[in-house]
């Protein structure tokens, strides 16, 4: 899932929107946001944004202290729904 649509009329370097990108997609997956509610991921981008506008530019950092923040994966239930509910959303509708 491309961070793009999350930016909200920010902007960035390539640089800047290279490492949102990656470090989103890691969170995603850590997170396993799968079908979860756009909300979800725009809390996610949100952050990821915080963090680099406060100079952050590592990936891998980016991604552990948006993890943090959130709390860790394990902590939640397996199913889509118990995430979605942790993370703040819902299941998308079809």
């Amino acid at each position: 899932m491309p961070i793009t649509p999350f930016l909200n009329g920010e902007r960035f370097d390539l640089e800047g929107i290279r490492v949102l990108r990656v470090a989103f997609e890691m969170v995603c997956i850590a997170l396993r946001t799968g079908d979860c509610d756009d909300h979800v991921k725009q809390a996610i981008a949100t952050k990821l944004i915080a963090l680099v506008k406060a100079g952050e530019r590592n990936p891998d950092i980016l991604c552990e202290e948006v993890l943090k923040d959130i709390g860790t994966p394990q902590q939640w239930a397996a199913s889509e729904a118990a995430r979605c509910s942790v993370l703040g959303g819902q299941k998308a509708q079809n």
